[in-house]
């Protein structure tokens, strides 16, 4: 019996719960999450961000990048996605037994993303149900799916962002467009779409935004078929009971990003799985130092506290001497074009005392200091890029014409790779950038996860069922 309302709807020829789970990359959804997600009627979504592979015994196969050229790095970046993706796909396919609908998803910022997600359909004619894809504008996505004949579900956070997609692209091949996923930008983990115009400090209420997105969609001409599907901050489905069978918002599906963080299924590490349960009202940040640019939310962690305070250990210069800027920085940089106000270079000097010696120029002519280790790592890192993300502000990469952005490399950012890989693959979790929706808190106080509880995938799904 499901809760009051809520009915199947039909995607891909199939009757499936309008219940989705949210893609997360890298590898915190995989096939065996998205594929019992889809047994269990619903639609489970592998994540197509650098997933894992196997070799011939079914261990998972390293992602080494030993090539001599970012360029280089980045093709075999590339290869392993495509590797990756079609095997969790396959996979999905078999354990969801022709059950539920299995979706990929991909961030249209990635290194590569077209390729990625061509490559992948091509592989798995027939399996995929539909596409996922956000952080960006990927007005491509649309031709992309009709290539492959497969549905294609937006990700925005905002009426203005969906009418400009649909204006300039979607509405060419509006019969494959088989939901629009609002993704709220202070709810939902991960990267989001906030835009300059919102403030990441004062969250406003989805359901205002959510009308606005269906009155939008109206006046374009989309199908009342087309579900809207709220994405961040669902826990229980009787909070939105409002929200079902609203003729204001029209039909509405669910995604569900964190809850299945912490099912037997779930790829992530126990250690991971663990801290979940720890996490407290306020423990998840919505932050900027994300290489992309984007927004996104995850916990705050010793990884976390480290980039905060990195950032507020930073001071203003010019290069020549102008308006207070009338001294010359004298701690942890060398030459003499830094030019400072007195109070800075006196926080400058406090800084190098503490040990944070190392001062090293931002894009916006500051500095920032760090330790002699905290800048070997960062140097090291921004050396190894792979060209994972379409334009890295961590490294000044860009994945086409001169592959650069031409804009100074970040120090106050970090390899999102290499960190997402870490933890994915048993890292520690204190010292890895830890991704989860700003409901993460309510593990701790469902008592559905009582005495150290962990469900099944169907165990969840059942349960959301409920209302619960």
């Amino acid at each position: 019996m499901a809760f009051k309302g809520l009915e199947p709807i039909s995607y891909g020829g199939r009757e499936v719960w309008p219940l989705i789970e949210g893609g997360k990359g890298v590898s915190a959804t995989n096939s065996e999450s998205s594929g019992a997600w889809a047994a269990a009627g619903g639609i489970g979504t592998v994540s197509a961000v650098n997933a894992d592979s196997y070799d011939a015994e079914g261990k998972i196969v390293p992602q080494v990048y030993d090539a001599l050229t970012r360029k280089e790095r980045h093709e075999q970046l590339i290869r392993y996605a495509i590797d990756g993706a079609t095997e969790q796909v396959k996979r999905a396919h078999d354990i969801a037994g022709g059950k539920g609908a299995i979706n990929i998803n991909v961030l249209w910022e990635m290194g590569g993303a077209q390729e990625v997600l061509e490559g992948t359909l091509a592989n798995t004619k027939g399996l995929v149900t539909g596409v996922t894809c956000g952080a960006g504008m990927p007005y491509k996505l649309a031709e992309i799916a009709a290539r492959h004949d497969v549905h294609y579900l937006p990700i925005i956070s905002s009426a203005r962002a969906f009418r400009a997609l649909w204006k300039r692209s979607y509405h060419k091949v509006a019969d494959l467009m088989a939901a629009v996923v609002y993704e709220d930008p202070w709810l939902a983990g991960g990267h989001n779409g906030l835009s300059n115009a919102e403030d990441p400090l004062k969250p406003e209420d989805p359901y205002p935004r959510v009308a606005a997105l269906r009155d939008t969609m109206r006046k374009e001409g989309v199908s009342e078929d087309v579900p809207i599907v709220m994405a961040g901050g669902v826990w229980f489905l009787r909070e939105w009971e409002n929200w079902i069978d609203n003729p204001e918002l029209g039909k509405i599906a669910f995604q569900f990003g964190t809850r299945p963080l912490l099912t037997e299924e779930s790829p992530i590490p126990q250690g991971w799985k663990d801290a979940l349960r720890d996490i407290e009202p306020g423990d998840v940040l919505l932050h900027q130092f994300s290489p992309t640019g984007f927004y996104s939310s995850a916990v705050k962690n010793d990884f976390l506290y480290d980039l905060i305070h990195r950032s507020e250990r930073q001071i203003g210069y010019s290069k020549v001497e102008d308006g207070d800027r009338r001294v010359q920085l004298d701690a942890g940089v060398r030459g003499k074009n830094f030019w400072v106000t007195e109070e800075d270079r006196a926080k400058a000097r406090e800084w190098v005392a503490a040990g944070y010696t190392e001062g090293l120029k931002t894009p916006e002519e500051t500095v920032v200091f760090v330790t002699p280790e905290s800048r070997d790592i960062i140097r090291k890192d921004q050396a190894d890029c792979m060209g994972c993300l379409s334009h890295c502000a961590f490294s000044s990469w860009k994945d086409h014409d001169n592959y650069t952005t031409g804009r100074l490399a970040d120090p106050r950012s970090f390899c999102i790779q290499k960190t997402l890989q870490d933890i994915a693959h048993g890292g520690p979790v204190e010292e890895n950038l830890m991704f989860a929706g700003h409901a993460a808190y309510r593990f701790r106080e469902d008592p559905f996860y009582s005495n150290k509880f962990t469900p099944s995938v169907k165990q969840l799904v059942d349960r959301i069922l409920t209302g619960d």
